[in-house]
């Protein structure tokens, strides 16, 4: 259910705020404010107000305040008990919405509509706010399932979790920094229970000595790259300790596999590092470091 906006009166009976609209960036798990403030000192009766907050595509209801709780239970399930208004902020002009334990579905573009009764229902201000949501993807953990050996493929897995929102992921050479062309690996990228998205990547390439790669999650909002590693065996004959347990092997006829580098590619270098995020810093493009409110 939504509110449509009332019909125009007279503007000499107020004056309508339109507030310039605001993207706001905030962490899964954490609460939010998303801002609605009236400009100026003025001070406002709570029985004299109507307030709504909706979804903006959808008009579905988040939170409201209506005189006398005159009706109740029409906020949509997903924002019960965790959107409110604070009453006191209220009479001070201010009718940002708090928004508990964002989750990925928050993801939305929300409006503030307040009216006053005095006013015949009269439009006082409007704020539109983009709420942009992410979660930290879990440190990339890479093994190498398969024995390696000059007759087989090397095979690398790459596994990252809970991340939000979709990442972008890079194989890279980390005797240079180069990175691998996406041919040679797959990606699988799935939403988990959670709303969040788990990576599986997998890399083949021929056998080599002293193959030494690693693997980068991309999370474009944060701009956080993390990068797990994987290292097979140097020349000779030995055992080799990998996150699978201990192999044997030997060096027999190199590979050319550096051949197999994607061109041009020095500029998109990933390190393992994780940045926080502010939600209510000015936004970047794309995204910001930050931590959530």
């Amino acid at each position: 259910m939504g509110w449509e906006s009332p019909s125009e009166y007279p503007s000499h009976l107020w004056t309508l705020a339109v507030i310039e609209a605001e993207e706001v960036r905030a962490l899964v798990g954490s609460d939010v404010k998303l801002s609605c403030v009236y400009p100026g000192t003025d001070r406002f009766d709570l029985d004299d107000l109507f307030v709504y907050w909706q979804v903006s595509e959808s008009n579905a209801v988040v939170t409201y305040y209506l005189p006398e709780n005159s009706s109740t239970g029409l906020e949509d399930s997903h924002y019960k008990n965790r959107a409110h208004l604070s009453l006191d902020s209220m009479q001070q002009g201010d009718f940002s919405l708090h928004l508990r334990n964002v989750t990925p579905q928050d993801e939305q573009k929300f409006k503030c509509l307040v009216f006053r009764k005095s006013l015949e229902l009269g439009r006082i201000l409007e704020a539109v706010v983009t709420l942009h949501v992410a979660a930290n993807y879990s440190m990339p953990v890479v093994s190498t399932p398969s024995r390696p050996s000059a007759e087989q493929e090397l095979t690398f897995t790459c596994v990252s979790t809970d991340g939000y929102p979709r990442p972008s992921v890079y194989w890279i050479n980390k005797t240079d920094n180069s990175q691998l062309d996406k041919a040679l690996h797959n990606d699988t990228v799935s939403l988990n229970q959670r709303g969040l998205y788990d990576v599986v990547s997998v890399l083949r390439i021929p056998w080599a000595p002293s193959v030494n790669v690693g693997c980068c999650i991309e999370n474009a909002l944060l701009h956080q790259n993390l990068t797990g590693t994987g290292e097979a065996p140097a020349g000779g004959c030995g055992d080799w300790r990998g996150p699978t347990g201990t192999v044997q092997w030997c060096q027999k006829v190199l590979a050319p596999w550096k051949s197999l580098l994607a061109a041009a590619s020095r500029g998109s270098q990933c390190v393992a590092t994780r940045n926080t995020f502010h939600a209510h810093s000015p936004p970047a493009v794309p995204g910001r470091p930050s931590q959530g409110p």
